[in-house]
């Protein structure tokens, strides 16, 4: 891949220091070997980027200047890769420098302690959340973490005690408010409750209420995506697992997280899933997801005949047990 560098310079004016107000963001920046094109500016939401700004490079210079909320973590693409460069902004001025050819290790972030600290972060190879943040209990970086790597590794209580350990201060920000209604929907589908009901269409455009396929004995309710290579990879074993048990009264409910229909389809085809499968073409706002509190694919709930909640997110050759238990 071609090697480009983009050199941002940002220089971020306000008078005081709170969470999220709107502060003048003004980016210069220059891309080496690249004289004409786009730079976007995003903002990273629900695992999705929402654009913000749109720059135009001219003789490889482009700039910024817009009110944005500050302090917060945005990305910069061009339209010449698929690749984002997520940094965090702060009231200072900062200085950019991307690889694209190696952006990960490449890139250089000065002028940004939020960025230093999430750095820092990001080289270490094993974590604890809790450690993290009792070091940095007043960071902003401290409630991203916890929101994006470790909201589906926890457990409610385990995300509930992590908020506690933030500072006040964080208390308001859209990832602790994210992370405390996702406690909420959590506790609604932890093992013995009722799992939710909803309606979402099928593949034909059908519309498809998912308690009609309850009553007869097991159902898996499995979250997965045509992009989500963890999901393609387990799908043989789901394949398996159906062969095996659907005569005695297994049965899949699949919910797709795509985007793209075409793409859903074609990997249902693929990976010969003929069980029933829905999706809203949402992404990560599938409402489906959002009631089950998934946050990371694959994702499955193993209900019983009266729709109870039994089993959640088992994989390969503990589907296979348990499910030996149940019909065997």
């Amino acid at each position: 891949m071609k090697k480009h560098l983009l050199l941002l310079v940002a220089a971020v004016v306000s008078t005081a220091f709170a969470y999220a107000d709107n502060r003048k963001l003004s980016v210069t920046g220059t891309v080496e070997g690249v004289q004409s094109g786009k730079v976007y500016l995003q903002k990273f939401d629900n695992k999705m980027y929402k654009l913000i700004d749109s720059a135009q490079i001219k003789n490889g210079r482009f700039s910024f200047d817009k009110a944005v909320e500050l302090p917060e973590i945005y990305a910069f693409t061009l339209d010449t890769t698929l690749s984002a460069y997520m940094v965090f902004l702060d009231e200072n001025p900062v200085t950019v420098k991307f690889d694209t050819a190696q952006y990960y290790r490449n890139t250089i972030v000065t002028g940004s302690k939020l960025q230093d600290l999430f750095t820092e972060y990001k080289k270490q190879k094993r974590v604890r959340v809790d450690e993290f943040i009792k070091a940095n209990p007043a960071s902003l970086v401290s409630a991203y973490v916890l929101y994006r790597d470790f909201s589906y590794r926890l457990s409610p209580e385990e995300i509930q005690s992590n908020i506690q350990l933030l500072d006040v201060s964080l208390r308001n920000t859209p990832y602790v408010k994210v992370l405390e209604e996702l406690v909420k929907v959590l506790e609604t589908v932890s093992i013995g409750k009722k799992a939710p009901d909803f309606t979402v269409n099928d593949v034909e455009g059908k519309s498809v209420k998912f308690s009609d396929y309850l009553g007869k004995g097991y159902v898996l309710v499995d979250f997965w995506a045509a992009w989500c290579g963890p999901c393609r990879r387990e799908n043989p074993n789901v394949v398996k697992v159906y062969a095996k048990y659907h005569d005695k009264g297994f049965d899949i409910f699949g919910v797709s997280l795509d985007r793209s229909k075409e793409a859903w389809v074609k990997a249902i085809e693929k990976d010969n899933l003929t069980w029933t499968h829905v999706s809203d073409l949402l992404y990560w706002n599938s409402e489906p997801a959002k009631l089950y509190g998934v946050r990371a694919i694959p994702a499955n709930f193993l209900l019983d005949k009266d729709g109870i909640i039994v089993a959640k997110n088992l994989r390969g050759e503990d589907l296979d047990k348990i499910l030996g238990e149940y019909f065997d």
